[in-house]
């Protein structure tokens, strides 16, 4: 099961999209919303819809918990990810570094450097939205090329091409930023009963 933890805001109204971009690694500490998410194949064929709300709080904490079609849990408590199916009732650990690599989720919950990590590109107003892409300098964090749309400053919907050709579209809404967070909602303890498997 593809799952995707990602998640930008800015509030500065009227900037550019790099700029909105950049803001949100300097004055972004905690952030939550709503999401949306669509998994299409090479030729933008339907693969996954799902739908759910996410937190996070940097440096290193994010929690993203999917409602549909399943229940699945991902949090990340700033060492280790845990990946939790309801379903399946099963847990998969592993740790932050080797969990996520270079990818945006890693990136985006840290204090990682953008131009260190990321090949940024102005890509402009395009319908409503101003687009800035990302591309990985290292290739081994699953996504080839991220785009990211902006509405007067505020992340609107991302675009994630992972080495497969797929595409993974995320629509943020309800969107909180720099409000307090429940520690609580980034630790992780497997109920019991369920299977742990350490990767």
């Amino acid at each position: 099961r593809l799952f995707t933890i990602l998640f930008l805001v800015s509030t500065a109204a009227q900037a550019s999209a790099p700029t909105s971009l950049e803001r949100f690694f300097n004055d972004v500490h905690t952030y939550s919303a709503r999401f949306q998410q669509v998994v299409l194949d090479e030729g933008l064929n339907t693969l996954q819809e799902s739908s759910g709300s996410l937190s996070i709080e940097r440096p290193g904490k994010f929690r993203w918990d999917y409602d549909t079609p399943y229940q699945q849990q991902i949090v990340g408590d700033g060492s280790k990810v845990w990946v939790y199916d309801v379903e399946l009732q099963q847990v998969t650990v592993r740790r932050m570094t080797g969990a996520l690599g270079n990818t945006p989720a890693l990136l985006l919950a840290g204090k990682a450097g953008l131009k260190r990590n990321f090949d940024v590109t102005d890509l402009g107003h395009q319908g409503k939205l101003d687009w800035v892409k990302m591309v990985p300098k290292i290739r081994d964090g699953g996504f080839e090329d991220i785009r990211i749309g902006f509405e007067n400053g505020v992340i609107r919907s991302l675009e994630l091409v992972d080495g497969f050709g797929q595409t993974t579209r995320i629509t943020l809404s309800d969107a909180n930023e720099n409000k307090k967070i429940d520690p609580k909602r980034f630790n992780f303890v497997p109920p019991k009963g369920v299977d742990v498997i350490s990767e």
